[in-house]
């Protein structure tokens, strides 16, 4: 029977134009018939563009009629025209919002096509005058207020004569409208100040400027009269007092313009920015009831006083004390419109057509006022493509995201798809997001979710804010004013609404152009795949239950923990493969991510090892500098992960973990939170073997309550008798020092390996019968390949606690293999360690893989050298200065620099050689190189007529603190050359930190950028210049730290593919599909695919833009302003520059304007961030530029 059925069907493929046309004609008899009764009009043309557009037509269609849209040349591409039946180019030639003005070349496409209704939206020629009469001249329906009311109504002067006349407040202002700025400035001498500026034709906040100083008025109307004549036509201003923080309040009324009127209730517009409405409520919350009925029966009387026909909106402001005063009428539909059609059930669109066809209210089903009904609680958010973090300045391009939100309530107005191209041209209005609710709290909560709903990327958006709006306790409130986001900082505390897979995607499409950059990587790419970290032999859970030398640290204390390392039966070992390994052999480069992904395997492998080095020194600011990553989160995620092991952390005494001194307090907070953070044992050492900051660096820990680990800095050689400085007795008595100040553990670093198998004897020794009760620590590296036997001669001398690393990362200038030690005490009675020596090869199998990734930073050093006895260069500063000397057009000079190093040192005065004195070292070493200088003769003969790095002036001075034996002279003397000298520990005498002065400090300079946290404040209390170039590249970049290190370092190849976890449960899928071809803007498309769909960036070309700037070509790529530069003075957002109000050369104040942008119709004063002379401007008027290009240059 079905096979019958369908017998003689057949299939028809149409287009997309010829299915929605037959769709028509077959619903002609049936949908026809019914929506042939509600009008006569048959076609209605919508004289605007986007989202209005769109409403129209929805609207047209329901009510049966063909749909036709305008469009300029610059909006060619916009959604708005594929929406309806038919659309048509007007305004040919003509600038992008000149071509909607142009109303005879819109009355011209009406005729010729057959329209017989125009609605002009709103904005554009919503309130022409002569446009209304042309179209009544022409017999085409205008679908609004006569052309006579719209005179009346659109001039806001006439509007209020007309309001005055019926008997309606009003607020002292101009009766004319005026385009003479003297005018304002009289009325502001005779009324006073502040003053209100609203172009007499305009609306939707443009042309509108709130003065409050005399001296601003004349300024203030030149833009807001240029503003209007670019968005209407007309600059004339009407001036009136300026009521403060007042309620603005709307009713919306609908006559039929033969004497009927009713109004469908009011809306509560005060949440305003710019005097722009940002959202919208209906019905006003909090409004008392007499007044409500007062502001509708005033509406109601204004529009039967002028006869008024169709929709439109007359306008109050209520003040504190309940008293309403007149404003204007807005004789056209509204943005805000939709939350009365939610709340009342009448489309307003639609009955704004069916009255200009000819319908009479009642015949609408309005027969009186009883026939509109209020239910439930609507409100509305302006979703703009603008950036609230820089003052809402406009943004622009193309939509890469859009997933708008959903449900019960909830209505999206607009048309938006992806791969939409937001114009700079026009007004900033992405969608509107209206939320439908029983009551007030109702409406807030599905706002409130819709928000966090809905996705755009491509371009900045004022999501971020609106989240903000709804979380405010004065919003809530259901009582804000007109001052509600002026007098409401936090609602700018944001965070960024460029989600961070965008970052990514730019980052990668960065590397994918230009390659990658990342200084010290000048070895080979990564070469194999990510390691997968072995499966432990237990569980976190089981680790932490379990007793350990932390578990005895946070119950019992550090004396506790002291006694048991003293206590226990064999050589204990620290592992330095989270820090000291990779900072000696990879220039500090493992990142967070592979130390995390291997940490459940470490804590299982090394379960019973004295503590893991991982944090503090070069680490810290390496992460943030060159990594991207927070090493205070790197500690928070790593202490999770190993509950059963003590962590340490090298503390620079009072250096802390920079290169320089500190206040005290600075360093006392930063260990404090380092030990809240996770941190158990600090090794506490000072870089020239200074007493007094190592006695301070001690007082801090103890404070803190950390196991405090004094540090004793090995150099020179106690096995050579020839050598008197550094001694057996001298390293005895320091260590008493260190003893009778309170320490808990003694650390021997050996930063360099001088320390000999013999040498390690005679100390450990020495000191075991000194202080036979003190646990004995010994650190070194293998740069001459005799670490393990010096750490085996060290342990059969006493010593406790030896350090060693992962045989992958052992050797060279790392620390000795753990594998090796190990093995090698293995069956000794006094010195066995019984840690899975199996599970640590699988843990070292890892890393074997692991440092594959990071071959760009390998320093070439095949072998150990015993040169280190000569030049005595610590093992972290190795490759390090390695790479330096290279960065600084040195390294061919390599073999020279480690001789100089040598030659520094016994310059310095043969110092203790350990960050930050070391640094000093390698400066003079690189210094002395680079200007020829071969021996300490020659240098005392030039040293007064050479700069020398700061690093050794500064120690010099005493910045570091005093050295062993004191400054060497003259060579003092003719380097400082009468620059001041401290004597004594340099903290003790800089003022303290205010860090709540710091934090807010920093939360303003990075508002939009980041939360800035307390330990936020101590990262930039040690590197003020890192930590905010870390902050500014985690915003550009997005979070790197989860990218894969090889697709960190090195990119993507095409069509490989990356899994991006976010958080647990949440994770993004990158692949990258092709890099695109040179556009004219010296930008390619780099294509990519995120879960599965098409994603594109746009990425400067660098290589095309250098090839331009060498062969002497021009390039259509501007200057960039720099974010860390003061002076520097950025484009706010895209636009064309309207004027330029300064001259080079000029001295410039604070505050002073600079240069106006105009964009999206609004125009924009960028004025000066300090005081100086502009040696530069780098725009000229008419140029248009994108946010972030420079606009000028001031020398502070």
């Amino acid at each position: 029977m079905a096979k019958n059925r369908s017998k003689g069907r057949r299939l028809v493929v149409r287009s997309e134009v010829e299915s929605h046309e037959t769709m028509k004609r077959e619903n002609s008899d049936a949908l026809g018939e019914i929506l042939r009764k509600s009008s006569t009009l048959k076609k209605v043309m919508a004289a605007n563009r986007g989202e209005i557009a769109v409403r129209v037509f929805r609207a047209g269609t329901e009510l049966g009629m063909r749909t036709t849209a305008i469009f300029s040349e610059a909006d060619r591409l916009a959604a708005h025209r594929y929406k309806a039946d038919e659309s048509y180019l007007v305004g040919e030639g003509k600038e992008p919002v000149a071509a909607y003005l142009d109303y005879e070349s819109i009355i011209d496409v009406a005729k010729e096509n057959g329209v017989d209704a125009i609605h002009p939206g709103y904005g554009l020629l919503s309130e022409n005058e002569n446009f209304a009469r042309r179209c009544e001249e022409e017999g085409i329906a205008f679908v609004g207020p006569r052309a006579e009311t719209l005179g009346q109504m659109g001039d806001k002067v006439v509007c209020k004569a007309q309001a005055k006349a019926c008997g309606l407040p009003l607020v002292p202002g101009t009766e004319y409208a005026t385009d003479d700025v003297e005018t304002a400035v009289e009325f502001a001498k005779e009324f006073g100040m502040p003053l209100m500026l609203k172009a007499a034709m305009g609306g939707g906040g443009r042309g509108m400027r709130v003065v409050k100083q005399q001296s601003e008025v004349a300024q203030a109307f030149a833009r807001a009269s240029s503003e209007a004549k670019t968005a209407f036509g007309d600059g004339r201003m009407f001036i009136e007092r300026y009521v403060e923080a007042p309620r603005h309040i709307e009713v919306q009324i609908m006559a039929d313009g033969v004497g009927n009127v009713i109004h469908l209730g009011e809306r509560d517009c005060s949440v305003q920015r710019r005097h722009q409405k940002v959202v919208e409520m209906a019905p006003a919350p909090c409004l008392d009831e007499e007044l409500r009925k007062r502001l509708h029966d005033d509406a109601v009387k204004l529009a039967k006083h002028v006869n008024y026909r169709n929709a439109g909106t007359v306008e109050f402001m209520v003040d504190n004390q309940n008293r309403h005063y007149f404003l204007e009428v807005n004789p056209r539909v509204q943005v805000e419109h939709t939350v009365t059609e939610e709340v009342t059930g009448v489309d307003i669109v639609q009955t704004q057509i069916l009255i200009a066809g000819g319908k009479t209210l009642p015949e609408l089903g309005f027969k009186s006022q009883d026939d509109v009904q209020i239910r439930g609680f609507a409100m509305q958010c302006r979703i703009t493509t603008e950036d609230p973090a820089m003052g809402f300045s406009p943004d622009f391009g193309r939509i890469e995201v859009y997933r708008p939100p959903g449900g019960l309530g909830v209505r999206i107005d607009g048309e938006v798809v992806v791969g939409s191209r937001i114009s700079p041209f026009y007004d900033s209005l992405l969608v509107k997001l209206t939320c439908t609710s029983q009551s007030f709290e109702g409406a807030v909560q599905k706002m409130y979710r819709s928000l966090a709903e809905f996705r755009i990327r491509g371009v900045k958006t004022n999501v971020p804010f609106l989240q903000n709006v709804f979380q405010s306790k004065a919003f809530l409130s259901g009582k804000v004013t007109t001052n509600f986001i002026d007098e409401t900082p936090e609602l700018f505390d944001m965070i960024s609404n460029v989600d961070d897979t965008q970052k990514l995607l730019s980052y990668l499409g960065e590397i994918a152009v230009n390659g990658a950059k990342h200084p010290g990587a000048v070895g080979p790419p990564p070469i194999g795949a990510e390691p997968s970290p072995p499966k432990p032999s237990k569980k976190t859970a089981e680790l932490a239950s379990q007793q350990s030398f932390k578990k005895i640290i946070d119950e019992q204390g550090p004396a506790a923990f002291a006694k048991a390392v003293r206590d226990h039966k064999g050589l204990l070992i620290m592992d330095t493969t989270w820090r000291d390994a990779h900072q000696s052999l990879l220039a500090t480069r493992v990142r967070t991510r592979d130390l995390y992904q291997c940490a459940d395997a470490t804590a299982s492998a090394l379960d019973g090892a004295y503590s893991l080095e991982m944090w503090g020194g070069a680490t810290f600011d390496v992460s943030l500098r060159f990594l991207r990553d927070c090493p205070w989160r790197r500690l928070e995620l790593l202490r999770e992960k190993v509950p059963n092991i003590p962590f340490q952390m090298l503390l620079r005494g009072a250096n802390a973990v920079g290169y320089t001194s500190y206040a005290d307090n600075v360093v006392q907070e930063f260990t404090t939170e380092a030990r809240k953070s996770g941190i158990d044992i600090f090794r506490v050492f000072d870089s020239l073997n200074y007493v007094d900051n190592l006695k301070f660096g001690i007082d801090c820990v103890r404070n803190a309550d950390g196991v405090v680990e004094g540090t004793i800095c090995y150099s020179g050689d106690v096995s050579d008798p020839s050598k008197k400085k550094y001694t057996l007795d001298y390293y005895v008595d320091l260590t008493e020092q260190l003893v009778n100040h309170g320490i808990d553990i003694l650390a021997i670093k050996d930063m360099a390996g001088l320390l000999k198998p013999r040498a390690a004897t005679m100390l450990v020794s020495a000191l075991r019968a000194k202080f036979p009760a003190l646990p004995i620590h010994v650190h070194t590296h293998d740069t001459a390949s005799t670490g393990v036997a010096s750490m085996l001669a060290a342990a059969e001398a006493g010593a406790d606690v030896v350090d060693v690393c992962t045989d992958a990362m052992a050797g060279l200038t790392s620390q000795p293999a753990i594998g090796a030690v190990l093995n090698s005490i293995k069956g000794s009675e006094t010195l066995d360690n019984p840690m899975n020596l199996k599970e640590i090869l699988k843990l070292n199998t890892y890393w074997e893989q692991a440092r594959a990734l990071y071959s760009p930073y390998e320093s070439g050093i095949k072998a150990g050298s015993a040169d280190v006895y000569i030049h005595e260069m610590p093992g972290g500063q190795y490759t390090n200065l390695k790479f330096q000397a290279f960065a600084n057009g040195l390294g061919e000079e390599w073999d020279n620099i480690k001789e100089s190093y040598a030659t520094a040192n016994q310059c310095l005065g043969d110092i203790v050689k350990v960050t930050p004195s070391s640094k000093v070292v390698g400066d003079m070493a690189q210094f002395l190189v680079a200007n020829k200088i071969p021996d300490e003769k020659t240098l005392l003969e030039q040293a007064e007529s050479l700069s020398f790095p700061t690093s050794v002036v500064e120690y010099f001075q005493g910045y570091l603190g005093q050295p062993v034996g004191g400054f060497p002279e003259p060579l003092r003397a003719k380097v400082l050359r009468g620059k001041g000298i401290i004597e004594g520990r340099p903290g003790c005498t800089l003022p303290p930190v205010d860090f709540k002065q710091l934090r807010a400090e920093l939360q303003e300079k990075h508002r939009g950028r980041r939360d800035v946290s307390h330990k936020d404040a101590l990262s930039s209390a040690m590197y003020p210049k890192v930590f905010d170039e870390y902050v500014i590249s985690r915003d550009i970049m997005g979070p790197v730290s989860l990218l894969p290190t090889k697709a960190f370092l090195k990119g993507l190849e095409i069509d490989e593919e990356i899994e991006v976890k976010a958080r647990r449960g949440s994770s993004a899928s990158i692949k990258l599909k092709a890099v695109g071809e040179l556009l004219p803007n010296g930008k390619r498309e780099v294509f990519f695919e995120v879960n599965g769909i098409p994603r594109v960036v746009d990425i400067l070309d660098l290589k095309v833009l250098e090839n331009e700037n060498k062969k002497g070509g021009m390039s259509a790529v501007r200057e960039r302003a720099d974010p860390m530069d003061l002076g520097s003075v950025g484009a706010p957002m895209a636009g064309e520059v309207v004027d330029i109000l300064v001259k080079d050369g000029a001295e410039i104040k604070a505050g002073e304007a600079l240069v106006v942008i105009s964009a999206m119709k609004m125009e924009t004063t960028v004025s000066a961030p300090c005081n100086g002379k502009l040696k530069h401007i780098a725009v000229g008027k008419g140029d248009s530029c994108t946010a972030g290009d420079l606009l000028c240059a001031i020398e502070p």
